[in-house]
């Protein structure tokens, strides 16, 4: 089983283009290469569970497992407070789930309507993030991120994916998908996580 600092190659828990390109920056610095699991033929895990610990574990397990590497795997939503924390963990196929398709752009959508009339736009971003070893490790590292702001209703920027054109923070008076990609790569929820993550991988070097 590779030791905390033998984590030269991780396979990344996700086909997401925008995640690896977030993870990957932010582990480069660190010595750590990460590939994507479709590089490598590994499909999509099921994601089953109403938390977002118990999604990423099961993501990590199942890469580490089909790959023989260590897996890094985030399970990542915006939770609002006015819709009682959704779409939290079914924020990717938010709009799939009221019968709608499963894009960014019908996901964005259906936010905005559901709080239509609604005065209360706080938000967050949150994301766990789940490092295995090996995919029966017993102690995997888990950390987490929260990304405070808040939602309106006009998209802005050209930047980020999901729901940033609509994520405004009001400390940076710009949405995430305005921050450039360096900028929102230092203060996102995955920035947050990643940064908590590397100081346990540092902790038990």
């Amino acid at each position: 089983m590779p030791e905390v600092n033998e984590l030269k190659r991780v396979v990344l828990a996700s086909n997401n283009a925008g995640k690896l390109r977030e993870f990957a920056s932010l582990l480069s610095a660190a010595g750590i290469e990460l590939i994507a699991q479709g590089e490598l033929g590994v499909p999509e895990a099921e994601e089953p569970h109403v938390t977002f610990v118990e999604n990423a574990l099961a993501k990590a397990r199942h890469a580490s497992k089909l790959t023989g590497l260590p897996a890094l795997a985030d399970d990542s939503g915006l939770c609002v407070h006015a819709l009682r924390g959704a779409p939290g963990v079914y924020s990717a196929r938010f709009a799939q789930l009221a019968g709608g398709e499963k894009s960014d752009a019908a996901n964005n959508a259906r936010l905005v309507a559901e709080l239509a009339g609604n005065a209360d736009r706080r938000a967050y971003y949150f994301c766990v993030l789940v490092l295995v070893r090996h995919a029966d490790d017993p102690e995997p590292l888990i950390a987490e991120g929260r990304w405070h702001g808040e939602v309106i209703d006009a998209p802005r920027g050209a930047h980020g994916f999901g729901y940033d054109p609509h994520f405004f923070l009001p400390t940076l008076d710009a949405t995430a998908a305005e921050l450039e990609p360096a900028r929102k790569n230092a203060v996102s929820h995955r920035a947050i996580a990643l940064n908590a993550l590397l100081g346990r991988l540092k902790e038990l070097a």
